[in-house]
């Protein structure tokens, strides 16, 4: 059957299509406006259309469901509308062809709901914004048995996500396809439009949008420039421990997602952060088996404010259930978010932190950001809740636990063993 679909690619389009099939794995780094969605669509159809896999299945992973339904989907049922016996669900959004193949579009917000699905080939749209374990734990074993191929494609974000690491992966592999689509060679947007963009984004920002650099930071980063300094002054480097001094763990609690454990030592006016772990979902006593493996000499932990609060089920409060377990705690002071955000932004210049150790860490830190409103032109007060949260939480613990212990030691250690329970 041959078909005829309403796409003619551009020239800098046609270069991409013409490689694409000729590698299993592929990064697509593509300026603004450069038509990512329509290419990406469009491969998936004639992948789809002419697959010799029996039911062959392909998939679009968009950031947001959002993004999957009121941009990708309009495309795909605009271009496969001439095909004769094509089928489609915008319930799940997805497209069934006359010859068994389907194309489903997704989103990268929940991985778990793409377990157990088996891919032919999938396109994973703005990688910059999708976490690592949606790759290795999902979508790798979801093309291994049908050996589908994968192509990522994105924006730079910065340096601290998935698609600067697989950027870095694709430019040493020769397995990998790698193209850099930068908007001064493709001249999709012309010269006037780009100057216009130059001078209201400035140059920072228009690098990274328009010419593919890695280089700047995340929109509304709060710790980015900190970070960038830290990495300048050497700073972020191994850090080993130091025997002479105990290890102490800042903790950010996570009781239906992920608890974060920052370890550290305090040495004179230097804190050196020397480990991190994070997981969601698991009990007290896994923290405290994980603590306990470590070859730490630990110190103190300090936990925040809602270690006082009561559990339902026990009665107790998490504090107390914690000191049943070995795990003694002083508590963080109750403080406005901006408050613990300052107190971690003047205490990161005093930080080493382990390169590697500590990565989940530092990309968190260079992510964790404030969303821009377009309606009130500014940033939101509140920082965005995502995967970073949790990390950055973690931190401001550690900064306010280890002020309040500077400046109210006595009268504060005092009181916090005072008021533990023997249970």
């Amino acid at each position: 059957m041959q078909v005829t679909i309403p796409y003619t690619p551009r020239k800098a389009q046609a270069l991409i299509h013409d490689q694409l099939d000729k590698f299993r794995y592929s990064l697509l780094c593509c300026h603004r406006r450069f038509g990512k969605t329509v290419l990406c669509i469009n491969h998936l159809i004639k992948a789809a259309m002419t697959s010799k896999n029996h039911q062959p299945r392909f998939a679009y992973i968009a950031p947001t469901y959002s993004q999957a339904k009121k941009i990708a989907y309009d495309y795909l049922v605009h271009f496969t509308k001439n095909i004769p016996g094509t089928k489609y669900n915008q319930t799940e959004l997805r497209c069934d062809f006359v010859n068994g193949a389907r194309i489903t579009l997704l989103s990268s917000e929940n991985p778990d709901s793409i377990r157990g699905i088996y891919l032919d080939g999938c396109i994973i749209d703005e990688t910059a914004q999708v976490q690592s374990e949606l790759l290795s734990e999902v979508i790798t074993p979801a093309l291994s048995d049908r050996k589908g191929f994968m192509i990522l494609v994105g924006t730079p974000k910065g340096m601290a996500n998935l698609f600067y690491d697989y950027y870095q992966k694709a430019q040493a592999d020769p397995n990998w396809y790698l193209h850099i689509a930068k908007a001064s060679d493709t001249k999709i947007v012309d010269d006037d439009e780009l100057a216009a963009a130059l001078s209201v984004m400035g140059a920072q920002k228009y690098s990274q949008e328009f010419e593919c650099s890695f280089i700047g930071n995340i929109q509304g980063s709060i710790y980015g420039d900190t970070i960038a300094l830290l990495e300048d002054k050497k700073q972020i480097t191994r850090v080993p421990v130091d025997p002479g001094y105990p290890v102490n763990v800042a903790w950010d609690l996570g009781y239906n997602d992920s608890t974060s454990l920052i370890f550290f030592q305090q040495i004179g006016h230097m804190i050196h952060i020397v480990d991190f772990y994070e997981n969601n979902n698991e009990p007290f006593p896994h923290y405290a088996e994980v603590i306990k493996e470590k070859d730490y000499v630990i110190g103190q932990n300090y936990g925040p404010h809602d270690l006082e609060q009561t559990e339902f089920s026990s009665g107790k409060t998490r504090r107390e259930v914690a000191y049943q377990m070995g795990l003694r705690f002083k508590v963080a002071p109750k403080l406005a978010v901006e408050e613990g955000i300052h107190a971690a932004k003047m205490l990161l210049p005093r930080c080493l932190i382990d390169v590697d150790n500590c990565k989940k860490l530092i990309n968190a830190l260079r992510h964790y950001h404030r969303k821009f409103s377009d309606r009130e032109r500014t940033y939101k007060i509140k920082p965005v809740h995502d995967w970073s949260s949790h990390a950055a939480d973690a931190l401001r613990v550690l900064a306010t636990g280890i002020k309040e212990n500077k400046f109210n030691q006595t009268q504060r250690q005092q009181t916090a063993e005072s008021n533990y329970k023997v249970l």
